[in-house]
């Protein structure tokens, strides 16, 4: 019996040897040194940041995004009153002039001469022959002699046509035609002030009223 017991005992020693060696390897994950050198990401959720911090940031966007304009009106009056209006209410402002091409015109013109008394001459011939044109007096072209100005291409080619048979060299020069509209530029630091019940309100009084956002730079003062 005795010796039946110790070979129990030597069996189980023989297999848990046999167990752990045939165990599967387990491999430990190490953190590279460096990784503790390198700078952590400050990342802060919007919940987690102040009040005064996300106006900060929705002020930023708004910038970035441009100048709150009011108006679009064709005539600077209104603009003027719409102006003295946001005043009463506190809310800073400045009238704007936005320029806008939309069309091209044609300036049919004969160059310059050598001299301005060569240039009166010619424009002297060229009334004789009952041929509407004028000296220029300013700009690059000045004493040349301009001889109209059309909306449409064909008719500005037509006069360059008809001048060649009397041995004129006409020429055309695209001029952009400009229209202008007056806004009343809202300054970042009133726009707060400038809630739903104030634009509805500007709204029902000039029902023309548009509401847009432009760069704040390259608009013309009307002042």
């Amino acid at each position: 019996m005795r010796w039946l017991f110790f070979l129990l005992v030597l069996l189980n020693v023989f297999f848990w040897v046999q167990h752990q060696y045939q165990s599967p390897v387990r491999v430990k994950e190490v953190v590279p040194l460096d990784a503790y050198d390198r700078p952590t990401p400050n990342i802060t959720m919007l919940s987690e940041s102040s009040p005064s911090s996300r106006k900060d940031a929705g002020q930023s966007a708004s910038s970035d995004g441009g100048c709150l304009f009011l108006g679009g009106f064709d005539e600077e009056s209104p603009a003027l009153s719409l102006e003295q209006r946001l005043l009463s209410l506190d809310i800073q402002s400045e009238i704007r002039r936005v320029d806008t091409e939309v069309g091209v015109d044609y300036w049919v013109y004969l160059p310059p001469l050598a001299s301005r008394q060569a240039s009166l001459r010619q424009l002297r011939e060229l009334q004789s022959r009952n041929i509407d044109s004028y000296i220029i007096t300013v700009g690059d072209l000045a004493n040349g002699i301009s001889l109209g100005i059309f909306s449409r291409k064909d008719s500005a080619e037509g006069v360059v046509a008809r001048l060649s048979e009397v041995d004129y060299s006409a020429l055309v020069r695209e001029l952009p035609r400009m229209h202008s509209k007056y806004w009343v530029q809202v300054s970042a630091a009133s726009r707060d002030q400038l809630g739903d019940g104030v634009m509805e309100s500007l709204k029902a009084d000039m029902p023309a009223l548009q509401f847009r956002h432009m760069p704040c730079t390259g608009i013309a003062s009307s002042q």
